[in-house]
C-alpha cells in the first residue's frame, strides 16, 4: 500500500498536465476561430505534430518502426479523427466550453456500444447500464425540447461518436503498429486532409503574429494531453485516473467564466456528473474483472 501512494501522486500530476493541455487547447481553438476555420487549424496543428513526432523518432532511433502495413486502416482512423476534431473545434467556438466538455465525456459510452459490433466484445449488463446512465446525462445536458438544439451542441455530441470510432480503430491498429507509427501516420495523413479541406474554397489564411502562438499551442497541447494520460494509466488504475480526468469539466467551466463570461449552467454540470457516473461504473466493473482474472483468490478476501 505504501509503495502505491507515490504512484497515485504521480498519476495525479500527470492528469493535471492533461487537464491543463485540454483546457489550453480549447481556449486556443476559440481564439483561432476568429481568423482560421477548423480545417486550417487542423492543418497547422498537424504540421506541428509532424515536427514533434519526427524529432522524437529521430532522438529515439525508431524510424524503422514506420511502415505502410495496414495503411488503409491508418487512413480510415485518421478520417474519423479528423472529422471528430473539426466538429470539436467548431463546437468550442460557438457554445459554452463546459457544455462541449460534458458532451465529449460521452466518448466511452459510444465505445461501449460500438465495441461489440466492431471489435466483437461482449455487451454485459454493467455496460448496458453504464450506457443508459450516460444517455440520461446527455439528455440533461442537451435538454431537447426545453431548449433549441444548436449546431454547436450537435457538433459536440457527434465529435464524441467520431472520437469513439477513432479509439476503436486505434485499438485494432495497436495489434500491428507501434505508437510511433500510429502517431506518424496520424500527423502525415491529417496534414494532407487539412490542406485539401482548407484550399477547397480557394482561400487559405496564413498564420499571423497573433495566431501563430495559438497554433503552436494547439499542436503541442494535443500531443501532450494524450502523453500525460498514457503515463497516468501506466502507473495507476483507471478507477484512479478517470476521476482526475473528470476535473476537466469544473476547470474549463471556471476558464469560461473568467475569459468569456460564460454562465455556470447547473444543467450542464448535473448532466456531466450523471455521464461520469455511468462511465465510472463501467470502469470500476472492468477493473474488478481484471483483478479477479489476474488474482483469482482475491474474490474471497
Amino acid at each position: 500500500m505504501d509503495s502505491s501512494r507515490p504512484q497515485i501522486g504521480k498519476a495525479a500530476l500527470w492528469m493535471l498536465g492533461a487537464i491543463a493541455s485540454f483546457s489550453s487547447m480549447a481556449v486556443a481553438g476559440r481564439e483561432l476561430s476568429v481568423t482560421h476555420d477548423t480545417f486550417e487549424i487542423m492543418f497547422y496543428r498537424s504540421i506541428v505534430g509532424i515536427c514533434v513526432v519526427s524529432l522524437v523518432l529521430t532522438v529515439t532511433g525508431k524510424w524503422h518502426q514506420i511502415s505502410v502495413h495496414r495503411l488503409g486502416l491508418h487512413s480510415l482512423r485518421n478520417v474519423m479523427h479528423f472529422t471528430g476534431q473539426n466538429l470539436w473545434f467548431y463546437a468550442v467556438s460557438v457554445v459554452p466550453l463546459a457544455q462541449v466538455f460534458a458532451l465529449e465525456f460521452t466518448q466511452p459510452i459510444w465505445v461501449i456500444l460500438l465495441s461489440p459490433l466492431l471489435l466483437g466484445e461482449r455487451l454485459t449488463t454493467i455496460r448496458i447500464l453504464s450506457a443508459l446512465i450516460g444517455f440520461a446525462g446527455i439528455l440533461i445536458v442537451a435538454r431537447p425540447g426545453a431548449v433549441p438544439l444548436s449546431a454547436g451542441v450537435i457538433a459536440a455530441a457527434l465529435s464524441a461518436i467520431f472520437f469513439a470510432l477513432t479509439t476503436i480503430s486505434t485499438k485494432k491498429l495497436t495489434k500491428f503498429a507501434s505508437i510511433g507509427c500510429i502517431m506518424f501516420w496520424l500527423t502525415v495523413i491529417q496534414t494532407g486532409l487539412g490542406f485539401a479541406a482548407s484550399v477547397v474554397d480557394g482561400q487559405m489564411d496564413l498564420p499571423t503574429l497573433s495566431t501563430a502562438p495559438f497554433l503552436l499551442l494547439v499542436g503541442f497541447a494535443g500531443l501532450l494531453a494524450h502523453f500525460c494520460i498514457t503515463n497516468a494509466l501506466a502507473i495507476a488504475p483507471a478507477t484512479v485516473v478517470v476521476p482526475f480526468d473528470f476535473a476537466r469539466l469544473p476547470t474549463i467551466a471556471i476558464v469560461g467564466v473568467i475569459l468569456y463570461h460564460e454562465p455556470l449552467d447547473h444543467w450542464t454540470l448535473l448532466g456531466a456528473v450523471v455521464i461520469f457516473s455511468g462511465i465510472f461504473l463501467n470502469v470500476r466493473a472492468e477493473n474488478r474483472n481484471s483483478l479477479a482474472t489476474d488474482f483469482p483468490n482475491t474474490r474471497h478476501k
